[in-house]
């Protein structure tokens, strides 16, 4: 999304939401951009994939303004590594951006640490869950209403997320028409009982007052 907003020829300067429109955002989407380049620490680790990344990064963009670099799981580089990356941090060409991803920030030197902008990703709670679902079921107008509480999903609210979103992923390619809790259960094959419960439940309250569990 940073690349994609970066990037974008259709964007007004006074925001930041990219137009999905444009050249830039089409190739973004569809994962055929040249101008984001996605490089997995934890299996290009060592100082040779960070000096051929340096050599590269004078390159000009290939359409957008900026090549965007993002460095997944940055915490796997070595340390030679990450001392060779320091220059490249500290004084980076004017048309590049990097990104770097980590879920252990401890591990991170803190000379890159202290030359980066730190953005700390947190789990959405259930009520974000609950409302971005209902946005997407009144978007979509594919999901008929049907009463009952939600049935709590087992397991961390991370995968609960994960979990109603993919289940919406499959029902609404799949269906012709209004869905309905059979019908759904029909095209998923029978999945998890209380999974589907929760995820269905949640999409036919749009519209309804929430109400209180006594």
């Amino acid at each position: 999304m940073l690349a994609k907003a970066l990037n974008c020829t259709g964007r007004t300067r006074d925001t930041a939401e990219p137009c999905n429109k444009c050249q830039s955002c089409v190739e973004m989407t569809a994962g055929s951009a040249l101008d984001l380049i996605e490089i997995d620490a934890a299996s290009n680790r060592g100082i040779d994939e960070i000096r051929d990344l340096r050599e590269k990064v004078n390159l000009a963009p290939a359409l957008g303004p900026f090549k965007v670099y993002i460095i997944d799981e940055a915490h796997m580089l070595t340390e030679p590594a990450f001392n060779a990356l320091l220059k490249t941090l500290e004084e980076p060409p004017a048309h590049v951006v990097f990104v770097l991803c980590t879920t252990d920030a401890q591990k991170i030197p803190l000379t890159v640490i202290g030359r980066c902008q730190q953005f700390v990703f947190r789990r959405h709670s259930e009520d974000q869950i609950v409302g971005r679902l209902t946005h997407i079921a009144k978007t979509e107008k594919r999901f008929r209403r049907r009463g009952g509480y939600a049935a709590e999903l087992r397991g961390p609210r991370r995968d609960r997320c994960a979990t109603r979103f993919g289940l919406l992923d499959q029902l609404v390619p799949l269906a012709s028409g209004p869905i309905s809790l059979d019908g759904a259960r029909s095209l998923l094959g029978s999945p998890i009982r209380a999974c589907l419960m929760s995820c269905w439940t949640t999409c036919s309250r749009v519209g309804r007052p929430r109400r209180s569990r006594s």
